[in-house]
């Protein structure tokens, strides 16, 4: 089979007719490509992608990285540093270490550096982001090989034929072979946000537009309702979708709101910066007159260059990124950034039940015609077992009993789902309850293969969530299938409707009763035995069907309401999905943690409280709320009951947007799952939108935040952890950096009042403790495990500042603690180098205790309230790496003659290097005790509320 359309001709798809169009691509509507003609036709054109316009070039990504106001003010310091030089140079003044420029030529180098680092940083978040997309890749069912198979979206060629549902995103542009009830929303093309109802047979003139184009559907658009069967007829850049593509801007990622904050922080550190130089300098001047000026500049620089953490936007970065990593490896995908932060200060998690918090395998359990019911045996998607009458041991014969063969026939035919045995395992394509009706109906014998041959489908009203049932006609093709089912066919009526759903639905449309081969009137005690018997099995927590049929002599109206009236009752069949094992301790967590689990499923409510209290999401006696209640309900009356429910049973879809939008109303951070076309703006409204990898719809995963890959409730509780953790870093990892520059900043402003000879950090030393002392260390908090009590705490909440809850005290009163011990250090050597040798050597001094210091608040800073001494020093390798290192650079600065040269340094005696350790490890020290004083004290107060 060969192609007679290359990828350059495009025929107006939309004016030919189905079969054309079929024999122009070469293609087979019953059997779709063969494997092999669609490796040929993939060399040929292509992979089914668009590709990647409107993204920021190198060169943009690189200049970004100089636009940051912390490297704009070093570039500014630089520049003042060489006027400097230029006017020493041409008094005569030359360097004392012979080398010119250094100061300029060094922080220059740093900040082409920090630039080149970012622009790296980016690059790979690009890729990353684009490594992560190719996991959320979709999937499509296509026919190959006459076989329905799954595929990834990108290995669609033309040819192909694709089948469509509601809840799909389609994944290419495509000729209609067939449409039932099919509507799209066509708004990513059109504007249009109202779906378009599609017909396959539909004529079209040439000038048809985009939007009139009712027989072909398009890539990046969504099926709401209904299916279909689909000739793809482009991929890739020819789409419509693909020659708009070029035409889009890249548009920029959104800022988080640490992020936001952190450029506030910025503003506010180079505003105050800029004030200390204008205050040392004019008052300096003002003071002493212009003869001092050169020194007033000096420290002004100093101190300039002091306040500004230069390294703390890459460790931001870096940070965000690894947890991202770590929640990828935990199963959940991130996409959108700002949903790192705001998972550590979710207080309610609205979860769906079925494959979240269950196992989403549906085995059926028993079947119940209204005559008797009947258990089923047997495991899996494997179409083996055996029906037993409850309490017996002999199996039943199910073909023996008209009323069973009639309603496993209904479970067959009524039925979108595919049961196929691939590579020797049995798997589900479609919908998993669908599924389980399939695999009881091939336990009876009754596959449905060979049936849709027998009784094709003619005419069917499509599942959907307002609805809360479907209905399939079928037709009796060999005229022999009425002997086989006498109640059902007859030659006079040849065709039979099937409809399940829910039950109490489709039993209000019955009229008649099936009992054993025999059809009579529907009796009201019959009508209320058969709803007791479905609110018996709901509450033990099974999904039920109630399944019904008519016999039709002539095709049914379109209007679904009048079609499914006046049918035949079958009966109920249920099913059982296993709550996951894991989830009972994620529950059980959450609560610990201070956040709701909110369960909210479209199942019956027996059923959903059953597997609500099995979970501990509920407890005896909670109230559930249905859909028809809440649908009663006005604005304030919900807001009131979203405090007190935990269970939300018969929902639909945008019950869910009502739901969310009353969380967030009541000031409650919000997560919410979805997987549906339906669920979309609540995932939207949510603060943190859940989709499904596994079962999700690709509109789902558009508007979400986050996509589980496993589908998994455990997985969203261990990204609130991650979330947490990664919040509670940042901020350690700001007090320690802030705490540090605070101790700088204090210590230069007193240098020239306390002692004579200048500033004891030049702005060359002051970069090397921000970049190399503090940055090395802060990478490494950035990983620092989780606290023990980080999900033994209630959330925090996200509006609030980054100085919060006493950690801008705390960098105050470090930094002043750090200053007095580097302030004490300055004044005793500076008085002890000038009468032995070197005078100038109080300046590394006061630079090494500095770094030193630094070191040891590090390791203190671990935890907030446990001493060091009581944590594994090896749970955070890279800390003791980062401060092993970084200690041994300073040591080099000192005792490697290049180096000490370059950076200012003077040799330190054994005895000198002696007096910064002990000084130094007073930071340590302090840090330590004040853990240990907060501990006495909150102790102390506990037992006095106690004993009151």
């Amino acid at each position: 089979m060969t192609t007679e359309v290359s990828p350059s001709q495009t025929p107006l798809w939309y004016t030919l007719q189905t079969d054309k169009s079929v024999e122009l691509l070469g293609s087979d509507r019953q059997t779709g490509l063969s494997s092999e003609e669609a490796v040929q036709r993939q060399q040929q054109y292509g992979l089914n992608e668009l590709e990647e316009t409107g993204g920021r070039s190198s060169w943009e990504i690189l200049l970004d990285q100089f636009k940051n106001i912390m490297l704009i003010m070093l570039i500014a310091v630089a520049i003042i540093s060489g006027v400097l030089e230029v006017i020493d140079l041409r008094s005569g003044n030359a360097p004392s270490d012979g080398i010119p420029f250094k100061d300029t030529i060094a922080i220059l180098s740093i900040v082409i550096l920090n630039g080149i680092l970012g622009y790296v940083q980016e690059s790979r978040a690009e890729k990353a982001l684009a490594a992560l997309k190719n996991l959320a890749s979709p999937r499509v069912r296509v026919l190959r090989d006459g076989r329905i198979s799954e595929i990834d979206a990108k290995d669609l060629v033309p040819g192909d034929v694709m089948l469509v549902e509601a809840g799909v995103q389609i994944s290419a542009d495509g000729r209609l072979l067939e449409a039932a009830n099919l509507q799209v929303r066509e708004a990513a093309l059109t504007g249009e946000a109202h779906a378009v109802v599609k017909q396959a047979s539909a004529e079209l003139p040439q000038d048809a537009s985009l939007g009139d184009r009712l027989n072909m559907v398009f890539q990046g658009t969504e099926v709401v309702n209904g299916r279909g069967n689909v000739l793809v007829t482009a991929t890739g850049m020819r789409t419509e979708l693909g020659k708009i593509a070029t035409l889009l801007q890249g548009v920029e990622s959104e800022p988080t709101p640490l992020q936001q904050r952190m450029d506030q922080l910025s503003k506010v550190l180079v505003s105050g910066a800029l004030a200390l130089v204008a205050i040392v300098v004019v008052g300096g001047v003002l003071a002493r007159g212009f003869g001092q000026l050169r020194e007033f500049l000096e420290v002004s620089l100093s101190m300039a260059v002091a306040v500004v953490p230069e390294g703390l936007p890459a460790v931001i970065t870096v940070t965000l990124a690894l947890g991202t990593q770590r929640m990828v490896r935990r199963h959940a995908l991130i996409r959108k950034l700002p949903a790192v932060e705001t998972l550590g200060s979710v207080t309610t998690i609205c979860s769906d039940k079925t494959g979240t918090l269950t196992q989403n395998k549906m085995v059926v359990q028993s079947v119940h015609p209204l005559a008797s019911s009947l258990e089923v045996t047997g495991e899996g998607y494997i179409p083996e077992g055996q029906f037993f009458h409850p309490g017996e041991t002999s199996p039943v014969t199910a073909p023996d009993r008209a009323d069973l063969q009639a309603l496993l026939l209904a479970c067959v035919l009524c039925n979108d789902a595919a049961l196929q045995k691939e590579k020797g395992d049995w798997a589900i394509i479609g919908d998993p309850t669908e599924g389980a009706l399939l695999v009881v109906g091939g336990k009876a014998n009754l596959l449905k293969e060979p049936l849709n041959n027998q009784l094709p489908r003619v005419n069917e009203y499509p599942f959907s969530s307002e609805r809360k049932r479907m209905s399939v006609v079928v037709k009796d093709a060999t005229g022999e299938m009425h002997r086989q089912f006498p109640a059902l066919l007859s030659q006079d009526a040849p065709m039979v409707m099937f409809c399940k759903g829910s039950p109490e639905l489709v039993l209000e449309r019955c009229y008649q009763v099936m009992i054993d081969d025999r059809v009579e009137d529907l009796t009201e005690a019959q009508r209320q035995q058969i709803l007791e018997q479905n609110n018996q099995l709901a509450g033990r927590g099974l999904r039920v069907l109630g399944f019904a049929a008519k016999p039709l002599t002539q095709m049914p109206p379109d209007d679904e309401d009048k079609a499914e009236q006046g049918m035949i009752w079958l009966g109920l069949v249920d099913m059982l999905d296993a709550p996951r094992p894991e989830v009972r301790d994620a529950v059980a967590r959450c609560r610990t943690a201070g956040i709701r689990p909110v369960m909210i499923t479209g199942d019956h409510q027996l059923t959903a409280r059953a597997i609500a209290e099995d979970l501990g999401i509920a407890y005896p006696g909670d109230e559930v709320l249905t859909g028809r209640e809440l649908e009663r309900m006005d604005k304030a009356e919900l807001e009131q009951a979203v405090d007190r429910v935990g269970i939300y049973a018969r929902v639909a879809p945008e019950h869910k947007l009502r739901i969310v939008q009353a969380l967030q109303n009541r000031g409650k951070i919000a997560a919410m799952t979805g997987d549906g076309v339906n669920d979309a703006p609540a995932l939207k409204q949510a603060d943190i939108g859940i989709a499904m990898g596994i079962t999700g719809t690709d509109v789902s995963k558009e508007a979400s935040d986050m996509v589980l890959l496993d589908d998994n409730f455990a997985t969203i509780v261990s990204a609130v952890e991650e979330g947490r953790v990664v919040y509670t870093n940042i901020r350690r990892f700001i007090k320690y950096i802030l705490g540090s520059n605070i101790g700088e900043v204090l210590t230069i402003a007193a240098s020239p009042l306390l002692v004579s000879g200048g500033v004891p950090l030049t702005p060359l030393q002051i970069l090397w403790m921000n970049l190399v002392t503090d940055g090395l260390p802060a990478l490494a908090l950035a990983v620092e495990p989780a606290e023990p009590n980080v999900m033994r705490r209630p959330p925090h909440d996200p509006k609030e500042s980054i100085f919060a809850r006493g950690l801008g005290m705390y960098m105050v009163r470090i930094g002043i603690v750090l200053a007095i011990i580097a302030i004490s250090l300055m004044v005793w050597a500076y008085n002890y180098s000038q009468g032995n040798g070197d005078p100038q050597r109080w300046k590394t001094m006061v630079f090494t205790t500095l770094c030193l210091a630094q070191m040891g608040h590090a390791l203190a800073i671990r935890s907030n309230s446990r001493l060091t001494i009581e944590l594994n020093p090896f749970t955070n390798p890279f800390l003791l790496l980062a401060v092993g290192l970084t200690s041994a650079l300073q040591l080099l600065l000192i005792y490697v003659p290049p180096l000490r040269d370059f950076f200012g340094t003077h040799y330190l005696t054994p005895f000198e290097l002696l007096v910064c350790i002990g000084f130094s490890s007073l930071m340590f020290v302090w840090v330590e005790l004040e853990k240990l004083f907060f501990r006495l004290y909150f102790k102390n107060r506990e037992e006095k509320v106690r004993s009151q």
